[in-house]
């Protein structure tokens, strides 16, 4: 009869994680290569960071150098503005500063993605890079230890 407060029906998973009462047994491991390996996989991660890191310290530098670029140009438009000329000339050089500040703003910003996309991609290869190292290594554990586990 299914236990009503199981949504499982009459699968215990008790019994299923008692790897004994099926009559199978865990597979022996190479501890020390574990170790090993989960060594390597902080020094990864501890390297991951560090590119992400020094990829966003280049982002926001760069971002300074736009804004300050930004603030001088600014200032060169205002001052041309404020030459000399009929209100129409003036209306035709607000209209070009208008548009060439929007290609900047724009150029610029496809810039920055372009630093935090790639500083996002070297840390990902970094990581997956060491999951595919850790994968062969955890099977190597696993025949190792069982190479060195009593037969019984």
């Amino acid at each position: 009869m299914a236990n009503p407060g199981n949504p499982f029906g009459n699968f215990d998973p008790r019994a299923f994680m008692d790897m004994g009462k099926l009559g199978a047994t865990p597979p022996a491991l190479d501890m020390g290569a574990l170790v090993e390996a989960q060594r390597r996989n902080v020094e990864a991660l501890t390297r991951a960071n560090q590119v992400a890191a020094e990829g966003m310290q280049a982002l926001a530098q760069r971002h300074a150098e736009m804004l300050r670029q930004g603030l001088d140009q600014a200032g060169q438009a205002l001052r041309a503005l404020m030459a000399a000329g009929s209100p129409e000339d003036k209306a035709a050089q607000q209209a070009d500063i208008a548009r060439d500040g929007f290609a900047q703003v724009m150029a610029n910003a496809r810039e920055l993605v372009e630093i935090a996309t790639r500083a996002q991609s070297e840390a990902g290869d970094v990581l997956a890079q060491r999951v595919a190292s850790s994968l062969t290594e955890l099977k190597g554990a696993i025949a190792s230890g069982q190479k060195a586990a009593p037969k019984r």
